[in-house]
């Protein structure tokens, strides 16, 4: 239903990748997160190609309520390797892409700050997809909740019956499955558009 909605969807190319980030909170007074695992799913002819996340070192403590999200804790991360020790790997995967991200505008910002701030150099990309802002319309029309943001992952995944990876692991949320949650609502949202 509505899927004249969902035509967005449908535009996008069968080669794309998905980004998802875990972080150490919100952003607040002292601004932005940081990042504590980077998430990234190969998407190749609308497959899920291949899956990896990158652990990294935040400067910032973790907050209670981001443990509690993706438990991690601080004794945890203090091992991982750095940032812009892995930035390298993240590149390759970054370049030449388009970028679909569930909430854009949360973790695209953050990455942005942590290629600022580490002084490296950003890869030529496609653009940035919001998977959120663009399932927003066929969301409301379907009665489904929204935060300001739009439709949660969970919302899209259990509305059209897309295999739930974050529920097969007990529910807590990581970069890497969130990643590939993503793909999979995109996909199932990309031929709801396409369905005649």
């Amino acid at each position: 239903m509505y899927k004249e909605l969902l035509w967005i969807f449908s535009q996008l190319p069968d080669h794309y990748i998905v980004l998802d980030t875990e972080t150490t909170g919100l952003p607040d007074e002292n601004g932005l997160p940081d990042i504590v695992t980077l998430g990234i799913t190969v998407v190749s002819n609308r497959e899920i190609a291949e899956s990896v996340e990158f652990k990294t070192r935040p400067q910032k403590r973790i907050s209670e309520e981001a443990q509690s999200i993706h438990g991690i804790t601080d004794e945890q991360a203090a091992k991982y390797d750095s940032f812009e020790s892995q930035w390298n790997q993240i590149v390759d995967y970054l370049k030449d892409q388009l970028i679909v991200i569930h909430n854009a505008s949360f973790d695209w910002p953050i990455l942005l700050d942590h290629v600022l701030r580490y002084e490296l150099a950003m890869p030529e990309i496609q653009g940035v997809f919001c998977s959120q802002k663009a399932a927003t319309p066929w969301a409301q029309a379907m009665n489904l909740p929204c935060s300001h943001c739009g439709p949660s992952l969970d919302t899209l995944t259990k509305a059209l019956g897309a295999e739930d990876f974050r529920g097969k692991s007990g529910g807590s949320h990581g970069a890497e499955i969130d990643s590939r949650q993503t793909t999979q609502v995109v996909e199932r949202m990309r031929r709801s558009g396409d369905a005649d």
